[in-house]
C-alpha cells in the first residue's frame, strides 16, 4: 500500500490566498511605478516649459533647434502643435497650442501661415503633379515666399509638423514615402503596390517604359499597360511619346526647376 497522502483542502486554499497575495502585491507594484512615472513625467514637463521660456528666441529663429526641441517634446508626450494642459505664466490654463502657450502666438502663427502656403503650393502644382510633391521640394519652394517667418529658414521638419497640423482638418493632405523620398499627397487617394513600385523606379532611374516594367519586375503587359495608365489619368507621370518606345516621366521626382 502506498504511504502517500493526498492533497488536502487546505493546501488548496492556501493556494488560493496565496495567489491572491502574489496578485495584490503586484497591483500595488503597478500602481507605485506609475504614479513615480507620472511624478516624472510632471517634473519633465515643467523642466521642458522652463527651457522654452528661456530659449524661445532662438526656438523661432534657428530652425535646427525648433527640430530638436520639438523632438524632445515628442519624447515625454507633449504635441506642441496640439492643446496642452501645462500652465502659463498667469498659472491658469491657457487655450490653443502648447507653442502658443508657452512662446506667444507667433512660433504658432507661423506653422499655420506655413500650413496654409502648403496647401496654396499643393493646389498650384496639383495639375502638373497629381497631388503628390517632395517635402524638401515643397520646403524650397515655400521658404522663398514671403510672410513666412520674415525670411525665417524652414527645415524640413517645419514642413512635416505644418502638414500633420492639417490632420484634425480632414483635409486629405498626408505625408507617405515613395523609395526614398518623403512626400505631400494632397488628395486623398492612396497609392497601391503598382503604383507605388512604379514611382519609386521613375525616382531610381530617371524614368520608365513598359518594357522596362516587364524585363525587371515580370509584369505582364496588360498589368504594366494599366498601372501606367491609371498613373496618368492622375497625372502622376507625365508621358514623352517623341521616344522609340513611351517613356514615363514624374514631375513629383523631376522637381520644380527642372520643369
Amino acid at each position: 500500500m502506498s504511504s502517500r497522502r493526498g492533497v488536502g483542502l487546505s493546501a488548496f486554499q492556501n493556494r488560493t490566498a496565496l495567489s491572491t497575495q502574489y496578485a495584490s502585491h503586484g497591483a500595488s507594484l503597478r500602481s507605485t511605478h506609475a504614479s513615480s512615472l507620472e511624478n516624472q513625467l510632471s517634473v519633465f514637463q515643467s523642466l521642458l516649459h522652463n527651457f522654452a521660456l528661456q530659449h524661445g528666441d532662438t526656438i523661432k529663429s534657428d530652425p535646427t533647434f525648433r527640430a530638436e526641441f520639438a523632438r524632445m517634446c515628442n519624447a515625454i508626450g507633449v504635441d506642441p502643435l496640439a492643446g496642452s494642459n501645462v500652465k502659463g505664466k498667469s498659472g491658469s490654463k491657457g487655450k490653443g497650442s502648447w507653442w502658443a502657450q508657452t512662446l506667444g502666438g507667433d512660433v504658432n502663427d507661423f506653422y499655420f501661415e506655413l500650413a496654409v502656403r502648403i496647401v496654396e503650393l499643393c493646389r498650384a502644382t496639383r495639375g502638373e503633379n497629381g497631388g503628390l510633391i517632395g517635402v524638401e521640394e515643397c520646403r524650397e519652394t515655400v521658404g522663398k515666399g514671403k510672410g513666412i517667418g520674415g525670411g525665417m529658414d524652414i527645415s524640413d521638419d517645419d514642413v512635416l509638423r505644418a502638414v500633420k497640423s492639417l490632420e484634425p482638418l480632414g483635409s486629405g493632405f498626408s505625408v507617405v514615402t515613395v523609395g526614398s523620398r518623403q512626400m505631400i499627397r494632397s488628395i486623398p487617394k492612396e497609392l497601391n503596390t503598382d503604383q507605388s513600385t512604379v514611382l519609386e523606379a521613375i525616382q531610381v532611374l530617371g524614368h520608365v517604359t513598359c518594357s522596362m516594367l516587364e524585363d525587371n519586375l515580370g509584369w505582364s503587359n496588360a498589368r504594366s499597360e494599366t498601372v501606367i495608365q491609371d498613373l496618368l489619368a492622375d497625372s502622376l507621370v507625365w508621358v514623352d511619346a517623341q521616344a522609340v518606345e513611351k517613356e514615363y516621366w514624374s514631375p513629383a521626382s523631376m522637381g520644380l526647376d527642372d520643369l
